[in-house]
């Protein structure tokens, strides 16, 4: 709906405009509008009055509710019995005592425009949620990630399972594992080692461990373990289609370098050999890998740029790449969107 000022405005302009030598329809194109539109506004009063729906009488339907009606509503509503119910419960209800007074859509119609159909019925009122908070890794040990990945075995249907432990912020790997079988306790005890290797015990704040909703990752003994390290846990973040994207950015990396045996590994050894030679790789190559829109960078950063958490006030966690040009240029900075499990 244009209001009458502007119906003038864009006369005036499309006027001058035609005037000028400008086709019509161009003109009216341009401004949003159709020739037939200028057209009807010139023929009768669109120019003078404007549009003439707002003013419009509209007639009361025949099976509205009236006023007396309306009140009755309100008051069954109001009733010691009903008080505390919704329509939904209340029409069945009355139905049952062969009264019908209005539609389940009606009685909440009503009940809204009286504001009374807000908190109706044993369900919580609704809260709105606090905007995340966010925490700052301005250095390397503030924020980790890990993930566990299938490495394949010769014997088809057998498998090796590659636990790996990422920090965030300088993209170094400070702890990994392979195990020939996927148990929660094998990831407690990396954990446990990683956390005394880099010296958190000494850190006045401990880092922040990001992974999926694996059931491996959330298994109670790996919760124990992270509440006696002091290391906060943070899980899934909804609405996207990869929940940890960094770790299984850099899976990604190591299963399409051309030593990686697509046949599968002959025995665990190996996969533990090759998996050293892997980590040995991206700590002393300084090589930048990018897949989609995750940028894996496995190098020291190159200024102060800091990485991002947030906290949200459920159990998720999101993290957040720029393209890969943007952190050559500024530095490996993320965000990671989330709400550690530890208070």
């Amino acid at each position: 709906m244009i209001g009458l000022e502007d119906r003038q405005a864009l006369s005036r302009d499309i006027a001058t405009a035609h005037r000028h030598g400008a086709r019509l329809s161009q003109a009216c194109e341009i401004a949003g509008i159709n020739v037939r539109t200028l057209q009807r506004w010139k023929a009768g009063t669109g120019l003078l009055r404007g549009d003439g729906r707002p003013q419009a009488v509209r007639p009361i339907p025949a099976h509205a509710l009236s006023a007396t009606e309306r009140e009755q509503l309100v008051r069954v509503a109001n009733e010691p019995r009903f008080a505390d119910m919704p329509p939904a419960r209340i029409v069945p209800m009355l139905a049952d005592e062969g009264v019908y007074l209005a539609s389940e859509s009606t009685f909440a119609r009503v009940l809204r425009e009286h504001g009374q159909n807000m908190h109706r019925g044993r369900a919580r009122a609704p809260q709105t949620s606090r905007p995340p908070t966010t925490h700052v890794a301005h250095a390397p040990g503030q924020v980790w990630c890990w993930d566990m990945t299938y490495l394949p075995a010769f014997v088809s249907g057998r498998w090796f399972y590659l636990y790996l432990i990422l920090d965030l912020y300088s993209r170094k790997i400070i702890g990994f594992e392979v195990h020939d079988s996927d148990d929660a306790s094998h990831a407690a005890l990396l954990v446990k080692r990683t956390a005394l290797a880099e010296g958190i015990h000494a850190m006045a704040a401990k880092p922040v461990l990001h992974g999926d909703n694996g059931a491996t990752l959330k298994a109670t003994t790996v919760l124990a373990m992270l509440h006696w390290l002091g290391v906060k846990p943070s899980y899934s973040r909804p609405r996207v289609s990869d929940d940890n994207a960094f770790a299984e950015s850099l899976f990604r990396t190591a299963k399409y370098r051309p030593e990686f045996p697509a046949a599968g590994f002959t025995d665990l050894d190996r996969a533990r050999q090759w998996a050293a030679s892997f980590v040995r790789w991206c700590l002393c190559a300084g090589t930048t890998t990018t897949t989609g829109t995750v940028a894996s960078v496995m190098s020291a950063p190159r200024n102060g740029t800091p990485v991002r958490i947030t906290r949200s006030c459920s159990n998720v966690m999101r993290c957040t790449a720029r393209p890969a040009n943007a952190i050559r240029a500024a530095g490996p900075a993320r965000r990671v969107t989330g709400h550690p499990l530890a208070p």
